[in-house]
């Protein structure tokens, strides 16, 4: 690691961003943490899990689109700081139905689509205003890879607090914990310094331009690419967390804080994996680090998926999560670096809709698999999902580089032919 591993926080507003959203996205975790906890301790299911998952997230799924074009059509700094604002109103109403009613798991997960909803605005908004945020775009990747490794420092640290808190003083103080947390990035907002937002005049009805994204998508197979393949592995791997509830309470035979420390050990991991990103040279061959590190979040689950020593599991799943952290973090990368500026907002969106999306239904699938199945059986298949998932992306990359061989070839024989 050197100086170039933080050369974006010669950046003012790229400091305030960072610090804010870095005590946000604690608290984030804290309530998150907290949320599946509370659902599994009332119902003892893993499709009732799975369903969590789909609450928080597949309402960001249908609305992203309309997010992405929000992003593109209003000033991104506005947006961002109302999300904020709806978010932390989110949390305040969820501590006030644990700590001061007989709440049902029901109440939780309206609270999360609404949630849902808000991350759907959020996530276009605040991905696209980084890019406008650092001046130096040569700088932008090391930006993202620091967002990342701020994201899973967070995944790290909020998820050890939470089990403590939970054992300690309950769900209701998490969620108040996440409510101070918020107005550390609001304020960090506040701080921020902008020129003048001049809009662009918008002649063309919504849907339309979310269509000309989705054509844009079409033609760019350089990012759509990268796209279908984050959605594969959110569809299929990463919900392997929504079964983390069963193995802290059932295979570990532990509590909220063993539940907690699995998570911590996947934010170490990740940690490690986004920090090693952001040392990455100039120019390095993110498809290719995409790939290894797939293959790395494959074996690695494989491996945990029947592990029944809990430091050895720990040891496993802090892996996994190195491995995890690159296929949004990379994927990121190469949407907004090949993105142009005016697409920016929708071609977020679908990222979105492919990050955020497709986890809810791989949650709902992965809950009802394990029912029938059990809960390692169940990492296990998506441990190997990972790694056939790695295998056709090579596949795919290997024939693309020879087609462009190809052209380059025939290309070179035309000039030939007619000299």
């Amino acid at each position: 690691m050197n100086i170039s591993t933080f050369k974006a926080f010669h950046n003012r507003n790229y400091r305030l961003y960072f610090s804010g959203q870095s005590a946000s996205l604690i608290g984030t975790w804290m309530q998150r943490t907290a949320v599946y906890w509370l659902i599994y301790v009332q119902t003892h299911s893993t499709f009732m899990l799975g369903l969590a998952v789909f609450a928080t997230q597949f309402p960001s799924f249908l609305f992203s689109p309309l997010g992405g074009v929000i992003s593109d059509r209003y000033n991104r700094y506005s947006v961002l700081l109302f999300t904020q604002i709806a978010s932390l109103i989110q949390t305040i109403l969820l501590m006030a139905f644990v700590m001061f009613t007989d709440y049902t798991v029901w109440e939780i997960f309206a609270l999360s689509v609404m949630l849902g909803i808000i991350n759907a605005f959020d996530v276009p908004a605040r991905h696209s205003m980084v890019n406008e945020i650092i001046g130096k775009k040569e700088d932008l990747p090391n930006a993202i890879a620091l967002n990342s490794s701020m994201a899973n420092l967070a995944r790290m640290i909020g998820p050890a607090l939470s089990g403590i808190v939970l054992e300690e003083l309950g769900a209701g103080v998490c969620f108040m914990i996440n409510a101070l947390s918020f107005l550390a990035v609001i304020v960090s907002l506040l701080f921020m310094r902008f020129p003048e937002f001049v809009p662009n005049p918008h002649t063309k009805k919504v849907f339309r331009e979310f269509k000309e994204g989705f054509k844009y998508l079409r033609h760019t197979p350089s990012i759509s690419f990268v796209i279908l393949l984050l959605a594969s592995v959110s569809l299929l791997v990463l919900p392997f967390i929504t079964l983390l509830p069963v193995y802290a309470k059932v295979i570990f035979m532990g509590n909220a804080s063993t539940f907690g420390y699995l998570n911590s050990f996947i934010g170490v991991g990740a940690i490690g994996g986004a920090f090693f990103l952001a040392s990455l040279k100039t120019g390095a061959n993110l498809k290719k680090i995409l790939f290894i590190n797939l293959v790395i979040f494959g074996v690695a689950l494989t491996l945990f998926s029947h592990m029944t020593n809990f430091p050895v599991a720990l040891f496993f799943v802090m892996f996994a999560g190195f491995g995890m952290m690159s296929q949004s973090t990379i994927s990121n990368t190469i949407v907004q670096t090949n993105a142009s500026a005016e697409m920016r907002g929708r071609v977020l969106s679908y990222f979105a809709m492919a990050f955020f999306g497709m986890q809810p239904l791989g949650g709902l699938l992965i809950g009802t698999v394990s029912q029938y199945i059990g809960a390692p059986d169940t990492i296990l298949a998506e441990g190997i999902a990972a790694i056939l998932i790695a295998a056709i992306f090579l596949l795919i990359l290997r024939k693309n580089r020879l087609k462009v061989k190809d052209k380059i070839v025939n290309g070179q024989s035309s000039i030939v032919i007619c000299q």
